[in-house]
């Protein structure tokens, strides 16, 4: 069975429709067991071939609405009437967001407990992630010698001053790396490794992860931070691949406590109209078929356990993940944030 693809532009409607359907106690209400309605921020391409793969497996239909932002604010302004049984999104903040906003509810359920490692999943199951990134430190292969920088905390030494490229300091996949920082060397150091970072900068913060790999290429600074998908999506485009052969991929403190890693997941809604098909598709997607998927199309790692990643990434190389659960980093995220405009990071 097809899916039903909404895009952005109409995303409005499609919720006008669903909210009506939902109202007029038809439609996605009455066929519970045969349908499952999602609100993601993951791409289209991403998530078409899974979710077919779900539907011919089970039979269950899926209809699903992209939108780039505002799906928390939408669940909760939609309250109990919301026609969404879960939420799908790209990183752990989104998901620790959705929890503080009051839109989601407890999942505890062994196959998905079993597949999803402790460090991926909230302690109170109202989360789980489905895949990770590293954020890693992409380095000139011209201009930066293999082993002159090895930490995140070396970002910071005044011989890299006028070499490294950010993104904007409260971008979240940022935030998420210095919450990381504050939560292994507490508030007044990562503050001043901020401080460090921000001198070392070879100009204003400005654009996304693969803007920086190909500031480096055009040789505006040596060092640049991104994740690790990224690398794979500009080498498989015919306008990008020569970005990412221009540097190398450093997994930062690899002797020490490993490279921040954040996460894609999923909740289930408070208002979840169809629970125990919405529990088949969490299940699903935590299993191997799935997963593999996910590796496939988008350069991610699998949280499962012995699922391996595309043959681009295993050219990568191994690496090892920092351990510290997730859950417990996302405690500094606020504070990480406002740290960020207290040292003018974005200045």
């Amino acid at each position: 069975m097809a899916q039903q693809l909404l895009t952005q532009n109409t995303f409005k409607k499609a919720i006008a429709a669903l909210i009506l359907t939902v109202g007029a106690g038809s439609a996605l209400s009455v066929q519970a067991a045969d349908e499952i309605n999602i609100y993601s921020d993951r791409q289209a391409f991403l998530m078409k071939p899974i979710l077919d793969a779900f539907t011919e497996d089970t039979g269950i239909k899926v209809n699903i609405v992209f939108a780039k932002s505002g799906l928390i604010q939408r669940l909760k302004s939609e309250g109990l009437n919301s026609p969404a049984d879960l939420m799908l999104t790209s990183n752990v903040s989104n998901l620790t967001r959705a929890v503080e906003a009051g839109v989601t509810q407890k999942v505890d359920d062994p196959v998905i407990n079993k597949n999803v490692p402790a460090k991926y999943r909230d302690e109170n199951g109202q989360w789980f992630g489905l895949t990770t990134r590293a954020r890693v430190i992409y380095t000139s292969k011209e201009r930066v010698k293999p082993g002159e920088i090895k930490t995140y905390e070396d970002m910071a030494d005044p011989k890299f001053a006028g070499r490294i490229c950010t993104r904007k300091g409260d971008h979240t996949y940022n935030v998420a790396l210095i919450a990381s920082m504050i939560a292994h060397h507490g508030e007044a150091d990562t503050k001043q490794w901020l401080e460090g970072v921000k001198a070392n900068l070879a100009r204003k913060p400005q654009g996304n992860d693969r803007a920086q790999v190909k500031a480096v290429k055009e040789g505006v600074c040596d060092i640049a931070v991104g994740n690790t998908y990224y690398y794979g999506k500009m080498l498989t485009n015919d306008e990008q691949r020569a970005w990412a052969e221009s540097v190398n991929i450093v997994y930062p403190n690899q002797d020490g406590r490993g490279s921040h890693v954040n996460i894609s997941g999923m909740v289930m809604t408070k208002s979840s109209p169809n629970h125990e098909s919405a529990l088949k598709l969490m299940r699903f997607l935590t299993e191997d078929h799935a997963q593999k998927i996910y590796a496939e199309q988008n350069f991610e790692f699998p949280v499962k356990q012995g699922v391996s990643a595309s043959k681009v990434v295993d050219h990568w190389g191994e690496f090892k993940a920092d351990d510290i659960a997730l859950s417990k980093v996302d405690q500094y995220r606020k504070r990480a944030a406002m740290m960020v405009n207290e040292v003018g990071y974005n200045d």
